[in-house]
């Protein structure tokens, strides 16, 4: 039979594994959204790397609660030089997606 203690740690565990499987989604949707921005800029992402700086709950726009998570990722527009972007969901909703100033590639 299974005790409490037993019964709490199962529950635990569940808990881990799911929060880990839906970080995966979310990086993912953080990831495609910075790739899409990237591109329609003429930039390029970097290492496709996603970092996870911010995590917490905060009211969505219909008043039911979200996790607010902040990504961090870098970008280049010239090859040459990396520079560092932030990207905000809510939820699954895209909140804001914040560029450092970078130098525009020469043309001509």
């Amino acid at each position: 039979m299974f005790s409490l203690i037993n019964l709490t740690g199962l529950a635990l565990l569940g808990l881990l594994g799911f929060y880990w499987w839906q970080s995966g989604l979310f990086k993912g949707r953080a990831r495609a959204l910075a790739t899409a921005h990237c591109s329609q800029l003429g930039l390029q992402l970097l290492d496709q790397s996603m970092v996870i700086v911010g995590f917490r709950p905060v009211r969505g726009p219909a008043g039911r609660l979200v996790f607010r998570r902040s990504y961090q990722f870098e970008f280049s527009s010239t090859g040459a030089r990396r520079y560092q972007g932030k990207l905000v969901l809510e939820g699954m909703a895209l909140k804001t997606i914040d560029l450092e100033a970078y130098r525009l590639p020469e043309s001509g």
